[in-house]
Parts: C-alpha cells; sequence; structure tokens
C-alpha cells in the first residue's frame, strides 16, 4: 500500500481538528507559552506529524501489513482523543467542575461523542470498508466495541481522578486532562483490537 491523496487529505482534516483543540485547552490551562508565540503553531505542525506518521506505518507496512492500518488508527486515535478532551473542557469550563460524579458524567459524555467520530474516520479511510453492505450489523458491533472501550476509558480516568488524585502539585484541572489521557490510551488498544477483528474485518 501506498500513500494516497485520501491518506494526505484525511491527515490534514484529522491534523487541523487536533491541533486547534489542542491550541485551545493549551489556552485553558494557561499552559506556558515559549516567548509571546501562541500555541495556533499547532494547527501547521500535527497536520505534518500526521502525514509523516501515516507514511511511517506504510514504510513498516513493507515488512508487516498491520501497520498499514495502525499509522492511520493511532492517527484517528490522537484525532479522537483530541475530540474527546475537547468536549470534556468544554464542559469544565462551562461548568466550573473538574472532580467527582460529575467528572465522570462529562467524561462519558465526551467519550462517546468521540466515538461517533471514531466510527467515521474508521470506517471510510482506516478500515476502508465502505463495501461491507452491513452498516446495521457494523454499527451495532461498532457501538458495543465502544461501550466496552467507554466503560474501561470513564473507569480508568475516574480511578486517576477521583482515587489517585492530582500528582506532581498538578491543579484539578490539569489533573483532569491526565486522567484523560491515560483512559484514552487504555481505550485506544481495546478499540484498535476490537475494531480490526470484529467491527471491520474483511
Amino acid at each position: 500500500m501506498r500513500f494516497a491523496a485520501k491518506d494526505f487529505w484525511s491527515s490534514i482534516i484529522t491534523g487541523f481538528i487536533t491541533g486547534v483543540i489542542a491550541w485551545k485547552i493549551a489556552d485553558f490551562l494557561e499552559v506556558q507559552r515559549v516567548g509571546d508565540f501562541s500555541f495556533a503553531w499547532l494547527t501547521v505542525l500535527v497536520p505534518v506529524c500526521w502525514i509523516i506518521g501515516v507514511n511511517f506505518g506504510y514504510f513498516l507496512g513493507q515488512k508487516i501489513a498491520f501497520f498499514n492500518q495502525f499509522g492511520k488508527f493511532v492517527a484517528v486515535g490522537f484525532t479522537n482523543a483530541a475530540v474527546d478532551f475537547g468536549i470534556l473542557y468544554l464542559l469544565i469550563a462551562f461548568s466550573g467542575v473538574a472532580t467527582g460524579y460529575y467528572y465522570a458524567a462529562f467524561k462519558a459524555l465526551s467519550f462517546l461523542i468521540a466515538a461517533l467520530h471514531s466510527y467515521l474516520w474508521n470506517k471510510f479511510w482506516v478500515f476502508d470498508a465502505t463495501a461491507t453492505g452491513q452498516v446495521g450489523g457494523e454499527l451495532t458491533k461498532f457501538f458495543a466495541v465502544s461501550v466496552s472501550a467507554a466503560i474501561i476509558n470513564v473507569l480508568v480516568a475516574s480511578g486517576v481522578v477521583n482515587i489517585l488524585g492530582p500528582q506532581l502539585g498538578l491543579s484539578h484541572e490539569a489533573w483532569a486532562g491526565i486522567g484523560a489521557a491515560i483512559g484514552s490510551a487504555t481505550a485506544l488498544a481495546v478499540s484498535f483490537v476490537g475494531f480490526r477483528v470484529i467491527v471491520f474485518k474483511k
């Protein structure tokens, strides 16, 4: 397999989405800037990284075919994590709440919205499953895997936030992102295996 126009534009779009959300979250958390530069540069850097990453996946795929899909899956996975984080921090910003049961509810909602986003990108780009003709069954399997991953995501993230609690002097808001990152990483592994083996298997 080779890097095609579809890969280029998909990398640009998903990278831009990720860059914009990362930029806005950095501003919300008041992350220290380098000089007076805005984090808007992420909207250019991230798409370039996505293009390089997907190409690297194809390079590795010359030896092990698995990587042809995994490079794209990782790019989509990071984009979905950005959507997940973006919704989560949007809810935190509007409510002013970053702990307790509300956090768990916010995390569940943000993950489910990201899951809908994930379905489209995985179906039409990562696994190129446009010709299966079994949308109903595919959606059922997709949401079964996504709900399983969502439960794991919320449990892991909530455990990190509510049981372990902030470490290294981080604020509750910053630690909420750490919890989300660990939850998302765990869910990413579960999702790839489930999507590849159960949902989009050809």
